[in-house]
Order: structure tokens, then C-alpha cells, then sequence
């Protein structure tokens, strides 16, 4: 049997949509891949929040759709800004034996990626005192970034660096190359919606960000969002619904994160991952004043730092990740967790699985309990942003209990 070829996709299926569907069906053209490795986000993700659904509701979703493997991106890597998440992400999809891998972007252009990354590279001195420049006169780090490139050049053959898909886009051809990996890249270019956007617009194509906004504000989903989700995502969601009562938002867990911030001392908060610079003593002095989770983030926000990475610093308070934690993490992830996979993922794991330079867990039980801590923990947490108490105990089961998933 010849060898079967991957490629992987890096994902969030925060729910799985129309637009996912797309950059599925296009992966499989532009790589010529026999299987799509997809490494997804945990119950956190990148922006700082909780998902809609489980980490099983999604993997489910993303089979549904044809993805044929998926895998899990721990807590300490899918909750971290783009170069953390971008070296985690790729580092998997290396060590479960990826040919190539295949992002969208606002670009387009996986030339001008390239490119990109050789100009930093020769000139990453500059780079560098430009950013520490911008970031001390007051100006946010991905404003700084942006910046800091639009100081080395106006060459047109360029990416835009300050577009959220680029940013990641660039930071994953920096991962290949700081881990020596011969993985070959593509990109697509995102459709209709973008990344932000925060109202349905097109017929069929809506942004994740768009859809969750929808859901929280509707009733009936059906009406609403049936046109930009594929329907197997749509019965996934009401099923979730009806099984566990609710879906996840931020709002779930403000009692939780007022206590945790009103119960601890400045000192202690000073020791959670990303705070910095006293925006402990902010922190404290505005979840006093504040009434929901929205609205302490409204108190909070400040030129300095973006709405990303103050929810990033309250999701560490909500879990209790203090740097020590992060110090003693891996480089790189240890293991891969295997959530899911069809026929033919399976097949290709049947063949591939001796070759793997990390071990393949298939159920919690038998990983390096040091190694799964913080996952382990931010899945108790995510338990709790469930109503009913019979629902929080059957989620916080599945974590140890549930098999890969099997289409």
C-alpha cells in the first residue's frame, strides 16, 4: 500500500461553519492529501474565551464535515498569543506526521508569506527595536508588530501584518522554521466574512464571532443561522443544548472570576500568567464597580492592552494559571490527544502511528499526569459554566471517560 499523504488544518470550529467547509474542501485540493489532520483548540482558545461546546461536541463537527483526524491543542499553547499558538500548533501537526499544512488568510498569497518571513528574518534586529520602541510609547503588542513591519518596508509583495489571519499565517511559517520542519505550506483566502465580523452579512458565509452573537441573541436558531452553518453543525448545537442544558459564554463564569479576583490578594494575583506591569491593581479596582463580565471588560480596556489579551489575563485568573505554571510547561506539546477520527484518519494512524515522535493518547488515564495538569484543570473550570449540576458532572466525566470519537 503506498503511503498516505496528511495535511493539517489549525482550527477552533468555534462552531464548525459554512466558511470552515469551505477551506476544508479547498485544503484537500490545493495539498492533494489523502487525509486533513485538523489540530484543534481546546475548551479555551486564542482570543482568551471559552468555546460554545465542548472540545467532543466540535471534533464531532468537524468529522461530520470530512475531516478525517483530530487532535487536540492543550491549554497551555491554544490559550497564548500567536507565536505560543502558532509553535504548538504546528509542532503537532509535525509530530503526527503532516506533509503540509494549509491556513486561510487575508492575503492569499503564500508567496508573499514567504517572503515576508525571509525580510524579518534578515533584518529581525531592526524588527525587534522597532517593536520594544512602539510598546513603550504606549501602543498595544499586535499594533506594535504591525508597525514595526510597516517601518522595514513598503514593498508590495508584503503581507498585510495587520490582519489577524496573516499575523497567525506569518507566525506558523516561523514555528516550521524554528523546529526544522520540511512541511510545506498553503493558503487560502478567507471568503465573504471576516474574522471579526460581528453580524451576519452574506447568504451562506458568516465569521464564528458573527454566529455565536446571533445565538446568544436569538431564540431560534434555525431561522437565524440554518443558511451558514452546515446542517450536521446546527444538529450538533441543539443536541448539546438539550443534553447539557446550555452553551458556554463568558458571562457563565463572572461570578466565578469576581471571586477569584475579590478573594485574592494583589501579590497573588501579580503571580497569574500575563499580568504585568500593575494591571493587577486595575483589575481589582474594576470588578468592584463592574456587574457582568462585559462590562468589566468595558472598565478594563485601555489603549495598552487589547480586548485579546485582557481576556487571556482573566481566563489565567479563572483557572488559576500562574506563571510557574507556564515556566514548567514543554516547548513544545508532549503528547498528542487523539479526540477523533473517521475511516480513513484511522487507516492513516493504523500506518503511521510507529513513526510518531510523540505518544498518541487516546484516553486521560494513561498520559503523564504532570504533562495533562493544566488541561485536566481548565476542563473543570469549562464544567462549570454549565447550569445544572447533573450536566457539569457528566461534561467533567467525559474528560477521563470518553473514548476517541469513532465516524
Amino acid at each position: 500500500m503506498r503511503t498516505m499523504k496528511a495535511t493539517g488544518v489549525i482550527v477552533e470550529y468555534n462552531p464548525f461553519h459554512n466558511g470552515h467547509l469551505l477551506h476544508l474542501q479547498e485544503t484537500k485540493k490545493v495539498s492533494g492529501a489523502d487525509v486533513v489532520v485538523a489540530v484543534m483548540s481546546g475548551h479555551f482558545l486564542q482570543r482568551g474565551e471559552p468555546a460554545i461546546v465542548s472540545k467532543w461536541a466540535r471534533a464531532r463537527m468537524a468529522l461530520e464535515a470530512g475531516v478525517d483526524l483530530v487532535i487536540e491543542l492543550p491549554y497551555a499553547f491554544a490559550t497564548q498569543h500567536a507565536e505560543t499558538f502558532a509553535k504548538g500548533s504546528i509542532s503537532l501537526l509535525d509530530s503526527i506526521g503532516c506533509d503540509s499544512f494549509c491556513f486561510g488568510s487575508e492575503d492569499g498569497d503564500i508567496d508573499s508569506f514567504e517572503t515576508t518571513l525571509t525580510l524579518i528574518n534578515d533584518r529581525k534586529e531592526d524588527y525587534n527595536t522597532y517593536i520594544k520602541k512602539f510598546v513603550s510609547e504606549g501602543m498595544s503588542y499586535p499594533s506594535a508588530l504591525a508597525k514595526a513591519y510597516q517601518s522595514l518596508s513598503r514593498d508590495d509583495r508584503m503581507i498585510d501584518l495587520s490582519k489577524p489571519n496573516n499575523i497567525l499565517g506569518y507566525h506558523y511559517l516561523e514555528a516550521r522554521q524554528s523546529i526544522g520542519s520540511a512541511l510545506r505550506a498553503f493558503t487560502i483566502t478567507r471568503q465573504a466574512a471576516q474574522y471579526h465580523d460581528e453580524h451576519i452579512s452574506s447568504p451562506t458565509i458568516a465569521s464564528a464571532t458573527s454566529i455565536r452573537k446571533t445565538i446568544f441573541a436569538s431564540n431560534s436558531q434555525e431561522e437565524t443561522i440554518g443558511n451558514v452553518l452546515p446542517s450536521t453543525s446546527l444538529d450538533i448545537l441543539r443536541t448539546y443544548k438539550q443534553e447539557f442544558g446550555n452553551f458556554h459564554n463568558w458571562e457563565n463564569y463572572w461570578p466565578l472570576l469576581q471571586y477569584n479576583i475579590v478573594s485574592s490578594t494583589k501579590d497573588s494575583l501579580k503571580e497569574i500568567y500575563e499580568i504585568e506591569e500593575g494591571i493587577e491593581n486595575r483589575i481589582v479596582d474594576c470588578v468592584k464597580k463592574s456587574t457582568s463580565f462585559e462590562d468589566l471588560m468595558l472598565n478594563l480596556k485601555t489603549k495598552r492592552y487589547t480586548w485579546t489579551r485582557l481576556q487571556r489575563m482573566l481566563l489565567h485568573i479563572l483557572t488559576n494559571t500562574y506563571k510557574e505554571d507556564m515556566r514548567e510547561r514543554h516547548e513544545y506539546p508532549a503528547y498528542i490527544r487523539l479526540l477523533g477520527m473517521n475511516k480513513q484518519g484511522r487507516e492513516y494512524l493504523r500506518h503511521s502511528k510507529k513513526n510518531m515522535s510523540l505518544p498518541l493518547i487516546s484516553k486521560l488515564s494513561t498520559a503523564n499526569q504532570k504533562d495533562i495538569a493544566l488541561d485536566v484543570r481548565a476542563a473543570e473550570v469549562y464544567s462549570l459554566g454549565l447550569q445544572n449540576s447533573a450536566s457539569r458532572k457528566k461534561l467533567l466525566h467525559q474528560e477521563w471517560s470518553q473514548h476517541p470519537i469513532i465516524l
